[in-house]
């Protein structure tokens, strides 16, 4: 008499679990943003260039150095951070300067926000320095950007597609 009881016992709890289960998948909603709110994400990975140029090493330098370490240029490791700024409808919103990963900083700067903003047009301004010996900024763009509600706007940065790009 235990063995019909203990499964149907089993049967409404594994049922009741899917009940659970199955209001939760459906409710509470939720929204990643108001109804009337657009997403901008600025999201890249980018190795800045060298923080000094490669040089060749003199003949003493070289006999000096081991066998197998005579490589005839000298090229430090260590890379620029990278400094981005976002303007939108002609105010700053964003700077951020991004420093390169790795125990050497040889590695890449990654850069990753969210801007929840109004749907609709606004005037973007994106600015992008990889390199510290330069003053200013090496890449730039300026678009006017029409956000329809809870469209996601992605600021991302692709040297071989001409730098920064929006998707």
């Amino acid at each position: 008499m235990a063995r019909p009881i203990s499964w149907i016992g089993q049967a409404l709890l594994y049922g009741l679990f899917a009940l659970i289960i199955g209001y939760f998948s459906r409710a509470p909603t939720y929204r990643h943003l108001a109804a009337n709110q657009a997403l901008i994400k600025l999201s890249f990975s980018h190795e800045g260039r060298r923080v000094a140029a490669c040089r060749e090493r003199t003949a003493q330098e070289l006999a000096k150095l081991a066998p197998n370490m005579r490589a005839p240029m000298d090229c430090p490791r260590e890379r620029s951070p990278v400094t981005v700024e976002i303007d939108l409808d002609g105010s700053l919103v964003y700077r951020h300067v991004a420093q390169p990963s790795g125990l050497s900083k040889d590695g890449a700067s990654t850069v990753y926000q969210r801007f929840p903003v109004p749907a609709g047009e606004h005037r973007l301004a994106v600015r992008l320095n990889d390199d510290a010996r330069t003053p200013g900024f090496d890449y730039r763009r300026a678009d006017l950007v029409n956000l329809k509600p809870g469209q996601v706007l992605v600021i991302d940065f692709n040297q071989e597609a001409g730098g920064i790009t929006l998707q």
